[in-house]
């Protein structure tokens, strides 16, 4: 029965879908922008070659692109020091690593010293002995 209700598809209006295309295309020309700004990507491992010996071309020297050199040591810095915050939530642990409370030795609060008690001092003189005998053998 259901092969019997046929629906028929109305036939494509092709002005319809030339308008849907124009407005589409003007609207991706509103967003877009030709980037014309080109660089080395600092991330891409570089390995200078020597030049061909009897190359002239290849032997010029003291040519040194500035731009690069600090593009490149920009990129090897760690990020703490290219950016002024996390980038990512991973990059949030450990971003501030300077202490909230200056360290102080004498504070007896945040300063907890090694105390060595009678069965520590005891252990100490017995792991002695035994390394002294392992070294003997």
């Amino acid at each position: 029965m259901a092969a019997a209700k046929q629906t028929e598809k109305e036939p494509v209006n092709f002005v319809h879908q030339n308008d849907i295309l124009c407005e589409t295309i003007k609207k991706e020309h509103r967003t877009q922008r030709i980037f014309t700004n080109y660089g080395i990507n600092p991330f891409k491992k570089m390995y200078v070659l020597a030049g061909k010996p009897n190359s002239t071309h290849d032997t010029a020297e003291g040519e040194e692109d500035a731009h690069f050199l600090k593009v490149i040591k920009r990129a090897n810095q760690e990020p703490v020091k290219k950016y002024t915050f996390p980038q990512t939530e991973a990059q949030e642990y450990g971003w501030i690593s300077r202490p909230l409370v200056e360290h102080d030795t004498a504070d007896k609060r945040l300063c907890f010293r090694r105390e060595n008690s009678s069965i520590t001092k005891y252990m100490d003189a017995a792991w002695r002995i035994k390394e002294q005998q392992e070294n003997l053998n």
